[in-house]
């Protein structure tokens, strides 16, 4: 018996594409323009002859197809529901088109949320008093105020679904080897039954507050000692726990159904954590598949999305799920800085190439200070609001993430797409309606014009300096 997603994908997987009376309509933003997702041009495919090494190409081979999409979205976070509380209800609509409308706005369909509190938070807390072990405490009133109410408007805006996942930032303080819910530490053995069922008590909350929660990570950023909210496993440590504790909890409590995320962490180090888990199949016979994040150029060096391709090619079985990035360091005079759309662009095109089947931004809305966040590790979000002046501020990043979420829908397939000249970036998508959703990112400082090619039909296409476009045809 099939679910409609199981058929559509294989419906899908079987469609042929032609170009035959297709036409082709490009969408734009660029910078030093006022293009900003905009129609700029209609196009046709005609006769393609073989293409020349003078010429720039993006060729796309419909025939050869990848992973199924399974979305586009962003957290939020106690921070962005704060603020969010803080906007006129008009602007609290604005808000909501813009991120969760398919027609008004970018069409997200991803949310992840955190257990507990994070650095994203006005400060820390927990749903149970310090000390209580046997969780008798429990309670998510606390997300009550803000949280819950911002994502079930998201979730009604976005049409009724919204595909959730969650992570926690750190066990209880008592559960810890550093009795501390900031700066690291581990969780003891002692309270690792007392944690994995901390996750079935709030998943098993959250659905009674009408909120499906589609999976959960292990932890976030299991590796990273922070001033916030922070707890270290070891590779070896988190598979003992999914194994012993939190996989056969989750099943034992009938939510075996919920996807296990694992790693929830930077590329670098994901092929080890992938090598360890997915090696033992008592622990991967419970995992999902591998979540990480962007923010391995601490160190100074390149992006390792190399990593993201040699997980998919060494575990093609699991799957991969991008589930945090945002640009750090806030400052309100770069809310317009270009360079800042484009790390979305090159990530988001690189890592689905890679294998990604979905890609989670991180806070949806922070204040004009980058906050709330209570260690002061202020950052930037697509969008801001003043909450002086009541105006919502859109930034590059969400327009880059736009020419994505707003044009490859849920289900559809990631199809074989290179460019001939390292000017453009490209990544394409067939829908399952039939369409395809070709997205080419120029980051050089010159317009330039390419062809589409595909089989023996071909169109020519003028991108702008430094701009993004998308194709749909």
């Amino acid at each position: 018996m099939f679910s409609l997603t199981a058929l559509a994908q294989q419906q899908n997987s079987k469609k042929e594409f032609t170009t035959n009376g297709k036409k082709i309509t490009v969408y734009t933003t660029a910078e030093k323009s006022d293009l900003r997702l905009t129609a700029t041009d209609n196009l046709v495919f005609s006769a393609s002859q073989q293409p020349l090494e003078v010429e720039i190409s993006v060729f796309v081979e419909p025939s050869k197809r990848f992973q199924t999409f399974m979305g586009i979205g962003g957290a939020i976070t106690d921070a962005s529901a704060e603020v969010f509380a803080k906007l006129s209800k008009e602007k609290q609509t604005e808000f909501l088109n813009a991120y969760y409308d398919k027609q008004k706005g970018i069409g997200y369909s991803l949310l992840r949320t955190t257990i507990q509190s994070s650095d994203f938070s006005s400060g820390s807390y927990s749903y149970i008093e310090e000390g209580d072990k046997d969780l008798k405490t429990f309670s998510i009133d606390h997300d009550k105020q803000y949280r819950i109410p911002l994502i079930k408007q998201a979730i009604k805006t976005a049409g009724g679904k919204l595909t959730t996942y969650v992570a926690p930032w750190s066990p209880n303080a008592f559960m810890k080897s550093n009795k501390n819910v900031l700066k690291g530490g581990t969780l003891l053995p002692e309270y690792y039954q007392t944690w994995a069922d901390f996750y079935v008590k709030f998943i098993k909350a959250y659905e009674k507050e009408g909120i499906p929660i589609w999976g959960t990570s292990t932890q976030n950023e299991p590796m990273a000692i922070q001033t916030w909210e922070s707890c270290i496993y070891t590779a070896e440590a988190e598979r003992d726990f999914i194994k012993n504790f939190l996989g056969p909890t989750l099943k034992k409590e009938k939510l075996g159904d919920k996807k296990i995320i694992v790693w929830d962490h930077n590329r670098d180090l994901m092929n080890h954590r992938a090598n360890v888990i997915y090696s033992d199949p008592e622990a991967s016979k419970y995992v999902w598949g591998m979540g990480f994040h962007w923010y391995e150029n601490w160190s100074g060096g390149a992006l390792m999305f190399d990593n993201v391709a040699k997980v998919k090619e060494a575990y093609p079985d699991k799957e991969l799920l991008f589930t945090e990035g945002c640009v750090e360091k806030f400052d309100a005079k770069k809310y317009q800085f270009w360079g800042n759309g484009e790390r979305y662009g090159t990530s988001m095109i690189n890592d689905f190439n890679n294998g990604t089947a979905g890609w989670t931004d991180w806070n949806i809305l922070l204040d004009q200070n980058g906050g709330p966040n209570h260690v002061g590790n202020f950052c930037f979000s697509p969008i801001h609001a003043d909450t002086t002046t009541g105006e919502l501020i859109y930034t590059p990043s969400y327009y880059y993430i736009g020419h994505f979420s707003k044009f490859i829908r849920l289900d559809a397939v990631r199809v074989s797409s290179a460019v001939s000249r390292s000017a453009l970036l490209s990544t394409s998508f067939l829908n399952t309606d039939g369409t395809i959703a070709t997205v080419v990112m120029n980051h050089t400082d010159n317009e330039i014009i390419y062809n589409l090619i595909i089989a023996s039909e071909k169109t020519a296409v003028k991108i702008p300096a430094h701009a993004i476009q998308t194709l749909v045809y």
